[in-house]
């Protein structure tokens, strides 16, 4: 038998010692991913979570768990996440309320929207809609406008409640047009339809894919769209800026997070089968029902998406006094 010289053991060891190769890498995943979704069932966060659910759940053999955490305006999802750092099996479905405004509009937030989480991939876009019911009579931007300056602080515009991205959209449309809108918060979207069909309030801002029903019912009409760009959806429709108000422009965004402190290599799977999933036509006509658009940005864009986001929002939240309950 030969004795291996002491640097054949040396070099041995080394080998041994060396990532992947000293022992198999434990399989991933090796259990059931907790996916948190921060709104109630039903809503475009929960459609999209499920809709990707059940793409992920055949890719990576194992159930993806859909975890309803509304509250707070999407903070208390978020902060359950946060405080789970490192555990691989655990992911979210971040967005503008938890990641965009919530950050800069409440005291004292428990987590820290950028260093708290590894932001992986965007999910979709979407615009909001300046919708109206019966009692407005007029049948353009124009016309709203033109009346809310006619009647200051008469022209009331509801929205799912204080401190909301169509919340702050509304603010922003009230100062590009130079006129007084008086907001009325709901505690959710459905009543502040159901008032705005029944004529309680002259108008509201709601997301499209939460308002898409009672538009395609005539029960609403649409008078413009929020984003850059004509939704697919609406396309007779203008956007805020074809209507004469460019700075007008928000977006409502998705997007896919993992907790801090998971390994790179866990990352990048997620990255990689976000991205083919929102490539795949089974995604992408569900994401089209509902008018959302399907995101391209990977985590270097979808992490600076987020920080941009916290700039802009904290200035209309300072600008416009605006307070939660």
């Amino acid at each position: 038998m030969t004795i291996p010289t002491r640097r054949q053991l040396m070099a041995a060891t080394a080998l041994l010692a060396a990532p992947g190769i000293a022992r198999a890498q434990p399989a991933w995943p090796d259990r059931p991913i907790r996916w948190i979704v921060n709104f109630p069932p039903g809503g475009a966060a929960d459609i999209l979570s499920r809709s990707l659910g059940e793409w992920f759940g055949g890719r990576l053999g194992q159930p993806i768990v859909i975890e309803n955490r509304p509250g707070a305006g999407g903070l208390l999802g978020a902060d359950l996440l946060a405080k789970a750092r490192g555990d691989t099996h655990m992911v979210m479905m971040s967005s503008a309320a938890s990641h965009g405004i919530g950050p800069v509009l409440y005291a004292n937030i428990p987590y820290d929207p950028l260093a708290d989480f590894t932001h992986l991939h965007l999910v979709g876009t979407f615009p909001s809609v300046l919708a109206v019911g019966p009692a407005f009579k007029g049948a353009t931007l124009a016309d709203y406008i033109a009346e809310a300056k006619a009647r200051p602080g008469e022209m009331t515009y509801g929205s799912g409640g204080n401190g909301t991205l169509n919340h702050l959209i509304g603010q922003v449309l009230a100062r590009a047009a130079d006129v007084q809108l008086t907001h009325v918060p709901y505690r959710g979207s459905a009543p502040a339809m159901t008032d705005t069909m029944g004529g309680q309030i002259q108008s509201l801002m709601e997301s499209l894919p939460t308002a898409l029903g009672n538009l395609r019912s005539g029960r609403l009409r649409p008078l413009a769209v929020s984003e850059a760009e004509r939704s697919p959806i609406l396309p007779d429709v203008p956007t805020f800026a074809e209507a004469g108000l460019p700075g007008v422009v928000a977006t409502n965004w998705f997007g896919f997070s993992a907790t801090a402190g998971i390994p790179a290599s866990i990352a990048e799977r997620w990255r990689e089968e976000m991205a083919a999933a929102l490539g795949s036509t089974v995604v992408r006509e569900r994401f089209a029902a509902i008018g959302v658009r399907p995101g391209t940005l990977g985590p270097d864009g979808y992490t600076a998406l987020v920080r941009d986001e916290l700039d802009r929002w904290r200035d209309v939240i300072r600008v416009g006094n605006i307070r939660v309950d």
